[in-house]
Formats: C-alpha cells, sequence, structure tokens
C-alpha cells in the first residue's frame, strides 16, 4: 500500500489515526473522542496556522463554531462539543497518489 495507519489510545479514550507514507512521512491525522488530544504535538509547526484558522472561525461564526483552515500546506477540520470531539488534517501536498483527504478519518 501507498501508506500506513497507526492508532493511537490516549488515556482520556480519545483515538488517533496517523496516516505515514511508505517513505515514512506523516501526512495526514484524524481523531475522535471525548477529548481533545495534545494540537501542539498533532500539528508541530503548522499549530501557528491551526490558531489563526480558531481565530478567524470564532470572529466569523462565535465560540461553538466548527474550525476549518485550507491552504496549500495544510488543510484542518475541528468541531465536535464537550465529551464529543473529532477533527481531520492532511498535508495536500505530501498526500500519497490515489489518496484524498476524504481518506483521512
Amino acid at each position: 500500500t501507498a501508506y500506513t495507519v497507526r492508532e493511537l489510545s490516549l488515556a482520556s479514550g480519545t483515538v488517533i489515526h496517523e496516516y505515514t507514507s511508505a517513505a515514512g512521512t506523516v501526512f495526514g491525522v484524524a481523531w475522535r473522542g471525548p477529548s481533545m488530544p495534545d494540537l501542539g504535538q498533532v500539528f508541530g509547526s503548522y499549530l501557528p496556522q491551526y490558531k489563526a484558522g480558531v481565530e478567524a472561525a470564532h470572529a466569523a461564526r462565535g465560540w461553538r463554531a466548527p474550525v476549518s483552515v485550507d491552504s496549500s500546506a495544510i488543510v484542518i477540520r475541528t468541531g465536535g462539543h464537550m465529551g464529543s470531539f473529532s477533527g481531520q488534517a492532511w498535508l495536500p501536498q505530501a498526500l500519497p497518489a490515489g489518496v484524498t483527504g476524504n481518506d483521512i478519518q
């Protein structure tokens, strides 16, 4: 296959799926569970772009709005509510051939 998926279960009950290319590059992550994962660890150097997306979403739609970041470098979708959070993030330029953002779940 063009990639592997590693599943990580956090003590909180949240499950993270990490998508890695055959070359060893992480190109996508998804999470679902009762609490948000440490987004600094999930996003690494992309955390400032996520924070900017949060600020823009809150300014446009209020504090409870889902967050969406779309750039050529990273796409991020987060949402949910207390006790049920989910999200996906992927690097469009790093997706293996035949893989789309919809495959990151």
